[in-house]
């Protein structure tokens, strides 16, 4: 290469112009020339919808990983049911899911801008990294983008790829390896419950008559489950809410693993990450260090690549919860 080549390449670096793409097709600046202010775009809208709602960052960071564990992340979360088929958003565990109206607000913006360019995949990954940085005026992971959309949505997909508040260790991860994960990503990923708030009916068969025993389920410490049954009796609104995380439900840290070895994690899955010696001592390295921030996101930039579309594969809605009209 002659030193006319190497000097254009040298400035192409030094002023952006080169997508740096991983293999699995995402990439740095994606929409850098195709829609300028995608990103921007993103940003501000999520910005100014989690300043009004401060529950938003936990429900958009577990509508995206609800997104990818199922057919990758290609926003099937989003797409609504087609005739008698039930979408993934039907199914039980997604039953409570919200934060759609955000994506929608964004995606309508995108689409006035420059449309049929930033794909609702994309969207979902950038929204919830930035709802859940919100608070510390910096972006706490990187999210390469290119993703495109997939065209299935099946709430049958569901109960043998998202992990379950109630599944062993075992299965966390099995569920956690076919996904290109690892024991690592599984303890730092749980970290996410640090914030918002979780369903009685999630954690309740721990308090009463847990597994058959007509007593709480003795890896949750008595005191804390004494606290989980006064708000939620048993037979009470399945719907009712508790803090996920009761000493800091707002506040993205490393508090989690904190509850978590005083026994007061909340579901069964939590309490299973103690089960495993190799997930404790993660657990406790995460606890006493500040590692945590680093560790997610290296841990949510694996998540965001699971089974992607890039290229010609899938598709760029025009409308986030419905496939594109063919022809």
């Amino acid at each position: 290469m002659g030193r006319d080549g190497v000097l254009i390449i040298l400035s192409l670096l030094v002023f952006g112009a080169v997508t740096v793409c991983n293999a699995d097709g995402l990439g740095q600046h994606f929409y850098r020339t195709s829609c300028p202010q995608a990103e921007l775009t993103v940003r501000t809208i999520t910005r100014n919808r989690a300043q009004s709602n401060s529950a938003l960052a936990a429900k958009l960071l577990r509508m995206h990983f609800h997104d990818c564990f199922v057919r990758g992340c290609d926003a099937s979360i989003l797409l609504d049911a087609v005739g008698t088929t039930e979408a993934e958003k039907d199914a039980i565990p997604n039953g409570s899911l919200s934060g759609y109206d955000v994506i929608d607000e964004i995606k309508t913006e995108l689409e006035q801008i420059c449309p049929g360019i930033v794909s609702c995949a994309d969207i979902l990954a950038l929204a919830a990294r930035d709802a859940v940085s919100l608070p510390f005026n910096r972006p706490l992971w990187e999210v390469l983008t290119g993703r495109r959309d997939g065209n299935v949505s099946l709430a049958s997909d569901i109960d043998t790829n998202l992990p379950s508040p109630f599944s062993d260790f075992t299965t966390l991860l099995q569920l956690f390896t076919n996904k290109g994960l690892d024991l690592n990503d599984l303890v730092v990923l749980s970290g996410g419950h640090t914030i918002g708030v979780a369903h009685c009916a999630t954690f309740s068969n721990r308090l009463y008559n847990f597994n058959g025993t007509n007593g709480s389920d003795p890896s949750l410490d008595p005191q804390y489950a004494e606290f989980l049954k006064t708000q939620c009796p048993n037979l009470v609104d399945p719907a009712t809410t508790v803090e996920m995380d009761p000493q800091s439900s707002l506040i993205f840290d490393n508090n989690y693993f904190k509850i978590l070895l005083q026994n007061e994690g909340l579901f069964q899955s939590d309490a299973a990450l103690l089960q495993n010696e190799q997930s404790a001592g993660i657990v406790r390295r995460l606890m006493i260090s500040n590692a945590f921030f680093a560790k997610f996101a290296i841990s949510m930039k694996k998540m965001g690549a699971i089974e992607v579309l890039t290229g010609a594969a899938g598709q760029i809605r025009k409308n986030c919860h419905v496939v594109n009209p063919q022809g």
